[in-house]
């Protein structure tokens, strides 16, 4: 055979696999500067003096090896080695090195326990608003760490309250060191914490739990029972809750005694989740596991919830994050794909697809910023609103994820459904943050709670509501059809629409007035209108599907805003 007919098979099979009308992949880029409404909601909210640690956090983040350390923790999700080789009980559990750079990371920028160090023993001004946007930029690039993250974050509130936990395990905790090793929280650098609430007959009805709590005579308790969900069972310690003669109670529960020795925690299995895979939720066994009183008996669910108040934004706050990241994977794919002898983004029904993606994740990115705010403050009319706020946002932002990412895969066709792409990952994430922390029902239940149980409630809400007033008819018109629901609050069986319309009002309330800010960048206010005609218009159709709205948006002015290279 001559050379020539060797040859030729392969110039022909290479003829055939040109590569041409593909998209470049999406990354080297700066998170936080190319994000206009996150920057002017961190200046807006109180956290300007963290502009430019969000800058490097944001250039840090979107580099080509962090989203690769991201699709390697979760391609290669951790495994439960329960006995060492010598028979020893061990429960420890392996990660990927990727898993364990991106906490490294987590934990050099604060996410995990920033807002509580102290300068001069007061809080830094916006220090909430600040870690909630460098969260927010985090999650773009992985969700899973964020799990011990956001526990560590809501535990040390409910911590700082017991001289005990102040003192030897707040510290450490507030240091900017990952430090992974399995041994007593004394003798590590950082640490992480956990929570176990679930229990396989109870679910959400925590009441419900089975798990016992005995006093001993030195004033610590003993565990016995288990948890159907333990949230990041390598952690240091965990919040569980546990049955005593007062009632439901909650408790500190270190994994590691000061001795050195394993606590009665016998780790069961990993769960096999849909999403979240880089990081371990686990199934646990209680056996005379010695635990801390966090609090007073028969008080574990208020004591617990305080520090699910900050896990519940951080739900809100992370799926923002991965929203943006969604809109702006499509947005990138429109301008570069062509279809039908045009760009994407230049086709009118893509257009008004990619424009509605964009105005959601805008209005969500707000919204968490905002909230973000309420947390910063002690005032009395800040601790009604995210009292009032925060179950409504987790509600509804987390909801309207889910749709968004599966809108956003498909404007990628085929590419987005696979692997390749974080689309699909983040297709799976979002129902984590819908249903951890209370599913959507429990949400809009503790939002009737919130309105019925204080007037003032209500009334800071409709302060907040009516400085938009007079800047959009059919805000006007939707805030009178709010303000004229039944006081204090609707039937049950009305929680998910009373807690739709609030939540978009809070929604439209910030885009009208972040566009009349000064200092908003061009397009600010064709989000707020088109936000207002679509969400808030009872006659705009909005509703079934992304793009399907009736109301004329400037498509041009919110692309340009969402996203432009």
């Amino acid at each position: 055979m001559n050379d020539t007919m060797e040859h030729t098979p392969a110039t022909q099979q290479s003829a055939t696999h040109e590569v041409f009308n593909q998209t470049p992949p999406l990354e080297e880029y700066n998170l936080f500067t190319t994000d206009s409404c996150l920057q002017e909601s961190v200046r807006r909210e109180g956290a300007a003096t963290a502009a430019n640690e969000l800058a490097a956090a944001g250039a840090a983040l979107g580099t080509a090896a962090n989203f690769e350390h991201a699709r390697l923790a979760n391609r290669y999700p951790p495994v439960l080695h329960g006995f060492s080789p010598q028979g020893e009980r061990i429960d420890s559990i392996e990660f990927h090195p990727s898993w364990h750079v991106l906490m490294q990371g987590i934990a050099a920028r604060g996410y995990h326990s920033g807002p509580w160090v102290r300068l001069g023993g007061r809080a830094k001004p916006g220090a909430h608003v600040a870690r909630a946007a460098g969260y927010l930029l985090q999650a773009q690039v992985e969700c899973g760490t964020l799990c011990p993250t956001t526990m560590t974050y809501g535990a040390i509130a409910a911590m700082r309250r017991e001289p005990l936990l102040e003192r030897d395990w707040v510290p450490r905790l507030l240091t900017r060191e990952y430090d992974a090793r399995d041994i007593p929280i004394e003798h590590k650098t950082g640490g992480l914490i956990g929570m176990g609430m679930t229990e396989k007959q109870g679910g959400s009805d925590v009441r419900a739990n089975t798990t016992r709590a005995l006093r001993s005579a030195d004033g610590s308790y003993r565990i016995t029972g288990h948890k159907w969900f333990f949230s990041a069972p390598q952690c240091d310690a965990h919040l569980v809750l546990a049955q005593t003669e007062g009632g439901l109670s909650c408790f500190f529960m270190p994994r590691r005694l000061p001795d050195g020795s394993r606590n009665g925690i016998y780790i069961q299995r990993l769960k096999d989740k849909l999403g979240n895979r880089s990081n371990a939720s686990s199934e646990v066994e209680f056996i005379d596991a010695w635990a801390h009183l966090m609090g007073e008996e028969g008080r574990g669910v208020p004591t617990i919830l305080e520090m699910g108040t900050y896990t519940r934004l951080d739900c809100v706050t992370g799926t923002a994050g991965m929203m943006r990241r969604a809109v702006v994977q499509a947005a990138h794919h429109a301008r570069h794909r062509k279809a039908f002898g045009a760009l994407l983004i230049d086709q009118p029904l893509m257009r008004g697809v990619l424009a509605d993606l964009a105005i959601e994740s805008e209005a969500a990115t707000v919204l968490a910023m905002r909230l973000a705010r309420a947390f910063d403050s002690d005032a009395d009319s800040e601790i009604a609103l995210r009292r009032a706020l925060t179950s409504g946002a987790k509600f509804w932002v987390c909801k309207r994820g889910c749709e968004l990412a599966a809108e956003a895969m498909e404007a990628l066709g085929g590419n987005g459904y696979t692997e390749e792409m974080d689309l699909a990952r983040m297709a799976r994430e979002m129902p984590v943050n819908s249903i951890w922390e209370g599913s959507g029902n429990i949400m809009c239940l503790d939002v009737l709670r919130a309105f019925g149980k204080s007037a003032a409630a209500r009334e800071v809400v409709l302060h907040e509501l009516s400085t938009a007033r007079g800047r959009h008819p059919d805000f006007d018109a939707a805030f009178e059809r709010f303000a004229a629901a039944d006081a204090p609050a609707p039937a049950e069986a009305q929680a998910r629409r009373f807690t739709q319309l609030f939540v978009t009002l809070m929604q439209g309330s910030l885009l009208l007035n972040a566009a009349t800010n000064s200092a908003a960048s061009p397009g600010a206010g064709a989000v707020a209108e088109a936000f207002c005609a679509t969400r808030l218009c009872a006659e705009s159709g909005w509703g079934a599907v992304f793009g399907a709205s009736g109301a004329a948006v400037d498509t041009a002015a919110v692309l340009d805003r969402a996203w432009s290279e």
